[in-house]
């Protein structure tokens, strides 16, 4: 008896699935790569000694583009990471990593893609990204920096609204570009 309910429970979910329920967005990885990275120890260059007091920035620009699969997106974060001492303004590194990932993307719409390939898909990459400045930093002779979390909504909105002010600045006072 067991059987012929089990058999019966997958043939009454396809019939639910069939009807007309909007579909989730999904978003599923392809490939993650280092596209370029670079790593200068300045405070080793100039051999520097003592004990510093850093002072870390990140900065965070995202890009994506389709590629020429079908629902396909490339997807690239770059990230400069620049550690200064406090007490001097002397740079002690500056690391640059440009990380990218492919993605296949399904149920989202035009409206839609753009914020969701520069919110979503960084968020995705972003543990192996810490993974990589983590490692790279240690390695480098620092302690190992562990990147906060970052906020990629807060993100995308804050570029949307410097793309805004931009085109705004372009079409000049009487509103005529």
């Amino acid at each position: 008896m067991a059987d012929e309910t089990d058999t019966q429970q997958p043939a009454q979910n396809g019939a639910q699935n069939g009807s007309q329920q909007p579909q989730m967005p999904q978003i599923r990885p392809m490939a993650q790569y280092i596209r370029d990275m670079s790593f200068e120890n300045v405070l080793a260059q100039k051999g520097m000694k003592g004990q510093a007091q850093p002072d870390v920035s990140v900065q965070v620009s995202l890009d994506a583009k389709k590629r020429e699969q079908e629902g396909q997106y490339e997807v690239i974060g770059k990230f400069t990471v620049r550690s200064k001492n406090k007490d001097s303004e002397d740079m002690l590194f500056l690391l640059e990593l440009e990380y990218g990932g492919i993605f296949q993307v399904s149920n989202v719409s035009d409206e839609q893609l753009h914020p969701f390939l520069l919110i979503e898909a960084p968020r995705l990459m972003f543990p192996y990204i810490r993974r990589i400045v983590s490692d790279v930093t240690h390695d480098g002779g620092f302690p190992p920096l562990n990147l906060e979390p970052i906020d990629f909504v807060k993100l995308y909105r804050q570029g949307l609204a410097q793309r805004q002010k931009a085109q705004a600045e372009q079409a000049g006072p009487t509103g005529e570009a």
